[in-house]
């Protein structure tokens, strides 16, 4: 199955206007639209009083359709309009609706479903008047709402609210493929469940995708008979000073329950004893100057450094000494903050290999002012990348993963277990595992991303990072049977 696309509503609207050009007419389109919405709709409730609530323009088009299925279903339903159709498919499928028409929120009947058909992506402008006094209403009552495209009122290509009111959903139906708007939050959490339905609009190239096994899958590095040790990849990972040695491990854990064949944690003198007394499959190291690492890690595949380094010039110059190797450079955490007076210092040494793991505060503290200028978090993500000119892992319920060439993937399965200490030192050592077998860096960073997620699921409540690496293996197992 090809990697899933996350159009913005631009695209989309080019992918409608080349099906239209290539024989489709808009109708059958809108046709299809309505029809797939009435499907989801009917798959999901029992027939009920249902108001379709219908703008001016093709979204309302569609609900025009939605009522004109439910009610050939025997359905209960009527349409409130905002105002008169204002493109000829939206007209053309008022006209071919027959039931009941009134005025918005004037109909006085007791609805138990809406539909919400009056702007979907396309808004530019904050709601107003009966439309913004029921998106408020639609806060309250999210389980009784479906929205055709995205709920009116957020913004189909950022995920924002327009202005103080955005209507709410349990349930969104769009079309060909999903938008920002479906996947970064506040839009993601504000859409419920998505239903992505193909009316037919063809092929469409963009670099933006859902993250899922469809992205990466045919390229996961798996053993065969043939594999041993030095061939599944070598990894590093440096450890902090003795009071702060738990998070390297959790790293070199993570990188060897993902696949690595041989992972050793470098460690500073007065680190050895605390690391050896917990260390059994994970090798051990000592090293005491920034020579001395660059010297053993001539040989490894890929370096994790950051996790409780320490924010200090060793942790700066153990960076540097890195860059200088052939490893893949995994950088979470103090290695990225200690660089937050010079960024530019870190950009010189990186490559497109190299991978950066920051959450908000990190990211500021690299890329400053950049999420706030950015209309959304890809697009700041893309911009990130491209300025180091290495892979950025922009942590969140809505983790972005993008490189320096453009491409970008949303993770969709992220878990609010993972909100717990040391999760994304285990995260940096599912990405350091997966480049040191040989996983291109970008995928690598998609794969580890939405395996973590998928360990934490299996979890649930209770999680603690210790427990992401040892989840791990029933995730591969299921990757593996479905390959």
């Amino acid at each position: 199955m090809p990697a899933r696309q996350i159009l913005t509503t631009a695209e989309t609207a080019q992918a409608d206007r080349a099906a239209i050009a290539a024989g489709t007419p808009g109708a059958v389109l809108m046709e299809r639209a309505g029809t797939a919405v009435a499907d989801a709709i009917c798959a999901r409730f029992r027939p009920k009083p249902t108001a379709v609530l219908a703008g001016p323009g093709n979204n309302g088009g569609d609900g025009y359709v939605v009522a004109r299925v439910l009610k050939s279903r025997g359905w209960d339903v009527w349409v409130e309009r905002l105002a008169a159709p204002a493109t000829d498919d939206a007209r053309a499928a008022a006209a071919a609706w027959t039931g009941e028409t009134l005025p918005l929120g004037q109909s006085g009947r007791a609805a138990e479903l809406f539909v919400d058909g009056l702007f979907g992506a396309g808004l530019a402008r904050p709601l107003e008047g009966e439309a913004a006094r029921l998106a408020r209403a639609s806060q309250r009552l999210r389980d009784r709402v479906v929205a055709i495209d995205v709920p009116s009122g957020i913004s189909g290509d950022t995920g924002r609210p327009l202005g103080e009111a955005a209507f709410c959903a349990a349930l969104t139906v769009t079309f060909h493929g999903r938008k920002p708007a479906h996947v970064l939050e506040p839009g993601r959490g504000a859409c419920g469940e998505v239903v992505v339905a193909d009316i037919g609009l063809g092929e469409t190239h963009a670099q933006l995708f859902e993250n899922g096994p469809e992205l990466w899958l045919e390229r996961f590095p798996w053993p065969d008979a043939l594999s041993h040790k030095h061939a599944r990849g070598r990894l590093i990972v440096v450890s902090g000073e003795a009071w702060s040695t738990g998070a390297a491990r959790l790293a070199a854990r993570g990188g060897l329950r993902i696949g690595a064949g041989l992972v050793t944690i470098h460690a500073p003198p007065e680190s050895l004893a605390p690391n050896a007394a917990h260390l059994e499959a994970v090798m051990l190291r000592p090293f005491e100057t920034d020579l001395e690492l660059e010297q053993a890690a001539a040989e490894v595949d890929a370096a994790v450094i950051g996790p409780a380094a320490g924010v200090g010039e060793t942790t700066l110059l153990n960076v540097l000494a890195l860059a200088r190797t052939g490893a893949a450079l995994v950088l979470d955490a103090d290695a990225i903050t200690v660089f937050r007076d010079d960024p530019e210092e870190l950009f010189s040494v990186l490559d497109r290999d190299d991978v950066l793991t920051p959450h908000p505060g990190e990211f500021e503290r690299l890329f400053p002012g950049l999420l706030a200028a950015g209309p959304e978090r890809i697009t700041a993500a893309r911009r990130a990348a491209e300025r180091a000119g290495a892979v950025v892992l922009l942590k969140g319920a809505d983790t972005v993963v993008a490189a320096p060439d453009g491409r970008a993937a949303v993770n969709l399965n992220g878990s609010p277990w993972l909100a717990t200490a040391g999760s994304g030192d285990v995260l940096a050592g599912f990405i350091g595992g997966l480049i040191a077998q040989g996983m291109e860096s970008f995928e690598a960073a998609c794969a580890a991303a939405w395996i973590h997620s998928e360990a934490a699921e299996l979890h649930g409540p209770g999680l603690i990072s210790e427990d992401l690496p040892g989840l791990a293996p029933a995730v591969l197992r299921r990757l593996h049977d479905e390959r």
